[in-house]
Order: structure tokens, then C-alpha cells, then sequence
């Protein structure tokens, strides 16, 4: 199994533990109904892992080992394996019989342990093993309140994730999305596993486009509650929303800038829709996009250099890019005559988009160096893909019948996952960046 240097671990615990400080998010009120995730593929190469108890985990409200292993599980990279059966269950690798997991066909385990302190939070401690080898490959320890449980499954998810994988975990990552129940829409936050949900936004009255800050603790989206689309800000750590868009005509379509000091969006206020750059306070409006036809949908490339966007300009709708300060655009996309909002991965190397085939709307991604083009998905009406911040799974709203529901596919396609909630429509999905970079 893959190592990882010293020197890595020692940056990834740095990482973990500034996430123990994570930004407390102020919301409107809790959120009662949760996304439900079905997993609908299955992953290449997985790594045979088993999760086993922690002794001390009977002292908390549920399970933590239940978070890990669904954690791992749903990422599509690992193959759980049966971890009961064993008595007395080991906290330390000497107590490890590894014959046995090597029997089972385990290729790596986890043992922890739960400790609660005299101030009442609890110490959980954890090892990562190498059945093959019969070795450790990392310990770590966190302390936490019984109320970050699954915030800490999810850390130790991350840390499993990346030392196996070599590729940063994103468990503890979130999403954001908007809810339609009866009359009434909703702005949600939640764990990236569809838990933990909490409402930011209430309204009688559409709300679109959430896109996240850069550093994670803002959110832009498009709100109608004032009877046409207007842009908001809205900081999750003091709930204060401020209008930064609200000129005559529409505004739509926010996307940050790289320094999380602007951001560009979509106005008609000179007639059409064009591409505005603005700051985040709502001064220094400049328009970006020169032409006659409907320019909208951008979204910063990760080094800041480009912008790319949706327009007809060719005579149907395709993806186009341009220098971030303005310039003459480029054309992108040229398979098929429809293909819509352009997203790239984190590294720039990948470029999602909405492309129709045959009269069904589906997830697209594009190697730019090679230009090469895969459709990732198989249902008819996708739309607003988002990146995960590691790049390897790509979130996406479809529908199941008349119902909007969220599913993820890896950006190689073959693995897929849907989240759903019972009786309400779920849209306009985006997946939150690392915190505490």
C-alpha cells in the first residue's frame, strides 16, 4: 500500500486540526429532513479496508465508526470488509492479529478508542494499519464535544482517504443547495454526505445560484423575494446577507474571483445579458463581455487567468473563454450544438459542462490538453455540476420523475451516487471548498 512521507502527514494534520476550529454557521433554523445517499455504481481498484468499534463509542449518541465507514464506502474507493467477530477488540497494534485480517482479505484496518474527559468532551484516538505489512501507517487523536461526532468520523475519513489514496479527502467538506417544499424554497448548508442540513435562506420566492467564497465562509446567490433576480452575499458566520446586484433589469449568474474580492455577474442593465465584473461590496461595476448576444453562466479558471462562460454567440449555445480582466473570446466546446454551464476542476486540467444528446441534457467533462469528451451520466435532465475540491467526484441535480434530486458521479464516471429527500425538490447543487487552508 501507498505511503506517504512524513512531511505530508505532518501538513495534513495541520489541515485536521484547523478544522477542529471550523466556522460555527449562523441559519435561520435547523433543518429536519436530511439527503439520503443511494449509492447506484461501483468503483475500479478498490482498497479491502475494515472499520472495527471503538471501545468508548457506546458513551456517544451514535456510532463513529458509522461515519468512517460510510464515508469510505460512498467514495467508491474502498471495499468494506467484515470487521466483527473479534474479542476482546484491539486499541493497539500489538494486540492485532494480522494473519486473521489477512484471511479475511483485509488489506487495511482501523482500531480507535473513546475516552471521555473530565470536562465531558471526549479524546478519540484512531490507527490506520497495514494488514500486508503489519505495520501502522498513521495514529491520530482529537478531542471534540459529543455534538461534533460526525464532523470528526469525517476528519478521520479524510486522513484514511488521502493516506491510502494519496489524493486529499473531502468528507469533511460541504454542500450547498436550494429546496422547493410546497411554496415555500430553502437555502441549505449540509455536511457533504447530505447530513447535518441547516436552513441559511428561507423564502416564498425563488432562489438560485449559490456559489461559494474561495475561502468557504460566504455564499452569492440570485434571490427573487424582491419580485425579480437580485444578487446577494451572505456570510455564514454572522448571517448577514448584503445586496451587492440590484441594478435595473436582471442579475444573475455570481461567481467568485480567485482573492474572494470580486466576483462576476450576469446584468442586462445595457440591454441583453452580458458579463459584469463587480466587487464584493458591490462597487467597481465593469462590463467584461462585448457582443449583442446572451453571455452568461462564468466561472473563474484556479489560477484566476481566464473566464469562462456560456453564449450563443456562435448561433447555439456553447462554452466560450476569455482573458479574466476581459478580451476577445475563444470558443471551447464544438461537439453537438448545445452545451452549457462550464465549471472546471481545481486544477484546471477538466472542464464540466451540460451537454445534449439526442434531446437528453447530461454531465460532460472535457480534458482541456487533449480535448478529448466523455458524457458521464446516463439520465435526461441534468444540470449545475460542481466539482468536488480534491476533483474527483462531480455533483449534479437531475430528476427522478417530476422530483429534482442531487446525484455525483466521479469525474472518470464509474462511480455514481444520488441524494434524495423524501417529498421535496432538490436543486442548484454546489460543493463547498476546503476550510482552513
Amino acid at each position: 500500500m501507498k505511503r506517504i512521507p512524513t512531511s505530508r502527514f505532518n501538513s495534513l494534520a495541520v489541515r485536521l486540526f484547523a478544522l477542529a476550529a471550523l466556522l460555527v454557521l449562523t441559519f435561520a433554523r435547523p433543518a429536519q429532513a436530511q439527503l439520503t445517499i443511494e449509492i447506484t455504481g461501483g468503483g475500479a481498484n478498490q482498497i479491502p479496508i475494515a472499520v472495527m468499534l471503538f471501545p468508548g463509542e457506546e458513551q456517544l449518541p451514535s456510532r463513529i465508526t458509522d461515519v468512517v465507514e460510510a464515508d469510505l464506502q460512498r467514495s467508491g474507493r474502498f471495499r468494506m470488509q467484515y470487521a466483527g467477530g473479534i474479542s476482546p477488540v484491539p486499541t493497539d497494534p500489538s494486540q492485532v492479529n494480522f494473519t486473521e485480517w489477512r484471511n479475511r482479505s483485509a488489506d487495511a484496518l482501523v482500531i480507535g478508542n473513546i475516552q471521555r474527559l473530565a470536562d465531558g468532551r471526549f479524546e478519540v484516538r484512531f490507527r490506520l494499519l497495514d494488514v500486508q505489512k503489519g505495520t501502522q501507517l498513521v495514529g491520530l487523536g482529537f478531542t471534540m464535544a459529543a455534538s461534533q461526532l460526525r464532523l470528526t468520523g469525517h476528519k478521520i475519513a479524510d486522513v484514511i482517504y488521502e493516506t491510502l489514496t494519496g489524493e486529499r479527502g473531502v468528507f469533511s467538506t460541504r454542500i450547498a443547495y436550494v429546496m422547493k417544499q410546497a411554496e415555500r424554497f430553502e437555502l441549505r448548508i449540509a455536511d457533504a454526505d447530505g447530513q447535518n442540513g441547516q436552513v441559511a435562506l428561507a423564502s416564498r420566492e425563488p432562489i438560485i445560484s449559490p456559489r461559494w467564497s474561495p475561502d468557504g465562509t460566504r455564499l452569492a446567490y440570485v434571490s427573487f423575494e424582491s419580485k425579480k433576480p437580485v444578487v446577494y452575499l451572505h456570510s455564514l458566520t454572522s448571517g448577514q446577507r448584503t445586496v451587492i446586484a440590484n441594478f435595473r433589469g436582471s442579475n444573475s449568474a455570481p461567481a467568485w474571483a480567485q482573492d474572494g474580492k470580486s466576483l462576476a455577474v450576469v446584468l442586462s442593465r445595457e440591454g441583453g445579458s452580458q458579463i459584469f465584473s463587480i466587487n464584493a461590496d458591490g462597487s467597481n461595476v465593469r462590463r467584461l463581455t462585448q457582443s449583442r448576444s446572451i453571455d452568461t453562466e462564468p466561472f473563474f479558471s484556479p489560477d484566476g487567468q481566464s473566464l469562462y462562460f456560456t453564449s450563443d454567440r456562435g448561433g447555439s449555445p456553447q462554452i466560450y473563454r476569455m482573458p479574466a480582466a476581459g478580451g476577445d473570446p475563444v470558443r471551447v466546446t464544438f461537439d453537438g450544438s448545445y452545451n452549457v454551464s462550464p465549471r472546471l476542476s481545481p486544477d484546471g486540467k477538466q472542464l464540466v459542462y451540460v451537454a445534449r444528446n439526442g434531446g437528453r441534457f447530461q454531465i460532460a467533462v472535457m480534458d482541456l490538453a487533449s480535448k478529448q469528451v466523455q458524457v458521464l451520466t446516463e439520465t435526461q435532465k441534468d444540470e449545475s455540476p460542481s466539482f468536488a475540491p480534491n476533483g474527483k467526484m462531480i455533483l449534479y441535480a437531475t430528476e427522478v420523475g417530476t422530483r429534482g434530486v442531487l446525484a455525483a458521479v466521479s469525474s472518470d464516471g464509474r462511480f455514481r451516487q444520488r441524494l434524495t429527500l423524501q417529498a421535496a425538490d432538490v436543486r442548484e447543487p454546489a460543493w463547498g471548498p476546503y476550510i482552513g487552508n
